[in-house]
């Protein structure tokens, strides 16, 4: 299926475009002794799409719950298009929530089960059938609202569950890991499918995960979380390339971790001692701390020769691993184990384990970095 793209205009019942813009300040969340969340401050912007990352325990889900109003906030406020939500019941919200189970109505149809979000609001009956079955045609699913929950596939069922949460025009869309059940492929698919609905609708969503492929298909903007704080915030392709901490750059894939002594800071560009590496520039984005280290990610990393390398130096290869589109070789340098990969069709055929070589890499592809965990 592909999702159709469409006008929040032309969405049923619509008489404009919501804003959705969703802001917390301030908002902490204890059980008991235990802080989940730590004073966040948060904004998301009108039709941004923005993923709270991190791993389990970091806070994520509980942020999201609190701004669905199904968490009670300990302190701080929570505002939808800048009015203060914190006395509103999640019914009076106008969120659309999907979960990972997808709490879909096992004795309902998947139509009753759209039709229900606008029962809760009171709508006609006739209305209401109307507005459902173009939400389920909008997700593919036009031809299928006589079926139950247990007649349909995973990826049927979110879809379903998509149609609910969207059948009301809610002013976000709030997404907790809704395809944590699906197989590689059709969470692929899933991916493509959400984003280009929520482009076509226009829609503010708020979508978490601990997946971080997901996050970087996905997002206009991850928000890393960890221990219930925001660490990093950011495009995806700037997150990725240029973490902050140690912890983030490892968290957000393989990455080649130096320590290293700064020489000399000059803007965004740093000079930085590798020790038995030598000296290297490197990209600075001003992070300050006692201890650093540069970052370069193992794609970042290339075979080069001696006069071509601007940043650079001798390595050994020890041991190359085919993955299928791609080649992981491992190598030592200076003391340091280092990862680096390429295509297979770059794959440079002449290496062999114990021979010497150079390898180099771009100052912007690697990042100057504050050693932390």
């Amino acid at each position: 299926m592909t999702a159709s793209v469409i006008s929040r205009e032309s969405v049923p019942g619509t008489g404009r475009a919501a804003q959705g813009a969703i802001e917390l300040r301030r908002v902490s969340k204890h059980y008991g002794d235990v802080v989940a969340v730590d004073q966040l401050d948060l904004t998301v912007q009108p039709g941004e799409f923005v993923t709270l990352l991190g791993p389990s325990g970091s806070g994520k889900t509980t942020t999201m719950m609190m701004v669905a109003g199904f968490e009670e906030h300990t302190a701080g406020t929570v505002l939808i298009d800048a009015k203060p939500v914190d006395t509103l019941p999640p019914r009076d919200r106008n969120l659309g929530v999907v979960f990972q189970n997808y709490a879909l109505f096992p004795h309902m149809s998947a139509l009753e089960n759209v039709e229900f979000a606008l029962r809760m609001r009171k709508v006609p009956r006739a209305e209401r059938r109307r507005r459902a079955e173009v939400a389920l045609d909008r997700v593919g699913l036009g031809k299928m609202g006589g079926r139950k929950p247990r007649q349909l596939s995973g990826g049927q069922q979110q879809r379903v569950a998509l149609a609910r949460a969207l059948v009301f025009n809610p002013a976000a869309l709030l997404l907790d890991e809704p395809m944590a059940a699906l197989d590689k492929r059709l969470r692929e698919q899933m991916q493509e499918e959400i984003k280009t609905l929520q482009k076509g609708l226009g829609i503010t969503v708020l979508f978490v995960t601990h997946d971080q492929d997901e996050a970087m298909a996905m997002s206009d903007r991850i928000v890393v979380m960890r221990d219930g704080k925001i660490v990093q915030s950011g495009p995806p392709e700037e997150v990725y390339n240029h973490p902050l901490t140690d912890w983030v750059a490892s968290f957000l894939g393989d990455t080649n971790l130096i320590p290293c002594t700064v020489v000399e800071r000059n803007g965004e560009e740093a000079v930085v001692d590798l020790g038995g590496l030598g000296l290297a520039r490197v990209r600075d984005r001003g992070a300050s701390g006692e201890n650093y280290a540069v970052s370069i990610r193992p794609e970042h990393l290339k075979f080069r020769t001696r006069a071509s390398a601007d940043n650079g130096c001798a390595a050994t290869l020890v041991s190359s691993t085919n993955l299928g589109a791609t080649v992981r070789h491992r190598l030592t340098a200076g003391g340091h184990e280092l990862q680096l990969r390429e295509l297979s069709s770059d794959r440079a055929e002449r290496l062999v384990p114990d021979g010497e070589l150079w390898v180099g890499w771009d100052a912007d592809k690697a990042q100057l970095l504050v050693l932390e965990s």
